[in-house]
């Protein structure tokens, strides 16, 4: 699972697998039909955390902690951006206190990576992180999704984590998300859903982003169109392409900054 065509990451480490449905930008998670997939292939620790419904393939509360996977990052002794948990949520409630503490010293132990957390429950995220962990490690990047308006509150939530570099993935997007304050958030991802099921995007959703990007000093990252292009038709992902505003954004963040 270390490699990845994900545009904004080098490599994909996971130490949980399984998850739940939360909100709405859920609902056509790639990891879950990667799930059965990998279980299908015979990867035990990837069976038993779905289940059909319909013809959907769906997440069914099943958590697991894989210690067998802590030591992975020490083998990679090239410098690498690590998407933690591609496959999960790494602030779920089934995953303990204890070992999110343990990876956390893995990340500790590995300074030549840089880590990139996304979770879609900051709130658990930010207090671990300031009453448990306490310190700011500059290789460590916290992130959290936001799909639409419904959600935007996850943005205080990412605020209060200490942290070198906060992000926020706004992918799927799939409403607006209004005048997001930006303020304090290093980096944002925005991109459309991809898949049969995929929900459309809108440009004026993205320029909503991007202009409070500019405002706040924020990289801006555009993933893709996805599934439904710019003109609001339907067509592959590899079609529709990457471009907004006549070219390509592939803005990263500064060097870690402040932790507060």
């Amino acid at each position: 699972m270390a490699e990845t065509q994900i545009e904004w990451t080098d490599a994909t480490w996971n130490p949980v697998a399984g998850c739940s449905i939360v909100t709405a930008g859920c609902t056509h998670c790639y990891a879950m039909e990667m799930a059965k997939r990998l279980e299908a292939m015979g990867m035990e620790k990837y069976a038993g955390l779905t289940r059909k419904t319909g013809r959907r393939t769906v997440w069914n509360g099943v958590v697991r902690e894989d210690r067998g996977s802590l030591a992975i990052p020490h083998g990679w002794r090239k410098p690498r951006k690590i998407f933690v948990n591609s496959m999960s949520d790494l602030f779920h409630e089934e995953v303990s206190d204890a070992f999110i503490l343990d990876v956390w010293q893995v990340m500790r132990e590995t300074p030549r990576h840089n880590y990139q957390i996304l979770t879609k429950r900051p709130q658990r995220m930010a207090e671990l992180v300031a009453g448990k962990i306490g310190e700011v490690l500059p290789n460590v990047w916290l992130g959290t999704s936001i799909e639409d308006a419904n959600v935007v509150d996850r943005i205080g939530h990412l605020r209060a984590a200490p942290a070198a570099i906060r992000f926020i993935s706004f992918e799927p997007l799939i409403g607006s998300v209004g005048a997001v304050d930006l303020q304090g958030i290093h980096w944002a991802i925005v991109g459309g859903e991809s898949g049969k099921s995929a929900r459309p995007i809108r440009e004026e959703w993205i320029d909503e982003v991007y202009v409070q990007c500019q405002l706040a000093n924020t990289a801006f990252f555009f993933k893709q169109w996805g599934t439904w292009g710019k003109d609001n038709k339907k067509r592959s992902k590899k079609a529709n392409g990457r471009e907004y505003r006549g070219r390509t954004w592939d803005e990263m963040p500064a060097a870690p900054q402040s932790s507060v």
